[in-house]
């Protein structure tokens, strides 16, 4: 009978030891704000926008997530706690899944109301279409300066429009093709519209020379390209010129789909 005393008692110590585990696991689990539910990318938890704002962020985001597949989410906390903002991004990043499986293609932006700290943390798939470098100028050209102004909508919609310029188009082909093949076949395409502008100046070249320049062809005169040849640029901006065209509709959003980081992004203060 001796001997079941002493099991009872290491069935016991296991039984509290496991206890203490969940609950230390528990804890560290609520540092963070759980995942939305109902899910949405704009989760202003620290209350720095209006309702309208926040919906007209939303609208925007979910529109570029139904036509990309990226993911970008802006999450607002009253503070970090004991934490640094990246650890704190890199764990609310990889606990809510933020961008898809497999493609990693999400973007979070994180705010921090106490210690007045921003952060822009990318997932894997995104981390060569937004490099630290331009996500830090990003930081520093325009979410410190307007939130300094107490403008809190004004500087997330932009910035969020420079993330979507930078990562525009990143996910919307299939991408099975090795990067050196594509550079490849990129090259080869351009050969060919080269050769191709240079066929059709020298004949527009012969046809004005044999005196058939006339006056229709007037609006050509001067040695002038014609415009069909190389587009209509005038309407291009910068990768930090405006929106990323998604300010209308689209559906609710269906929620995170399990991506990963791996610590990618910068940050900053205001």
């Amino acid at each position: 009978m001796q001997p079941l005393p002493v099991l009872y008692r290491t069935w016991l110590r296991q039984l509290v030891l496991v206890l203490l585990l969940l609950s230390q696991l528990s804890a560290w689990a609520q540092d963070t704000p759980p995942r939305p539910s109902p899910p949405r990318l704009v989760n202003d938890l620290a209350g720095m926008m209006s309702a309208s704002e926040v919906d007209a962020l939303e609208r925007k985001l979910v529109a570029y997530n139904d036509s990309t597949s990226s993911q970008i989410a802006v999450v607002t906390v009253p503070t970090l706690g004991d934490y640094e903002i990246a650890d704190y991004a890199q764990k609310l990043y990889e606990s809510w899944g933020i961008g898809q499986k497999g493609n990693n293609n999400g973007v979070l932006v994180l705010v921090a109301k106490q210690q007045q700290k921003a952060r822009i943390q990318t997932g894997y798939g995104l981390e060569g279409a937004i490099p630290d470098a331009l996500a830090k100028r990003i930081i520093t050209n325009t979410i410190v300066p307007a939130f300094r102004e107490q403008q809190y909508y004004q500087g997330l919609d932009r910035a969020t429009d420079q993330l979507i310029a930078l990562a525009k188009g990143e996910y919307k082909a299939d991408q099975t093709t090795a990067p050196r093949q594509r550079r490849s076949n990129d090259s080869s395409g351009s050969g060919w519209t080269f050769w191709v502008i240079i066929a059709v100046l020298v004949l527009f070249m012969i046809f004005r020379s044999k005196g058939g320049g006339g006056r229709n062809n007037r609006g050509m005169g001067g040695g002038m390209i014609p415009p069909i040849i190389f587009g209509d640029f005038s309407g291009g901006r910068g990768v930090f010129g405006g929106g990323g065209g998604f300010g209308g509709g689209g559906g609710g959003f269906g929620g995170f789909g399990g991506g990963s980081s791996g610590g990618g992004g910068a940050s900053g203060d205001w």
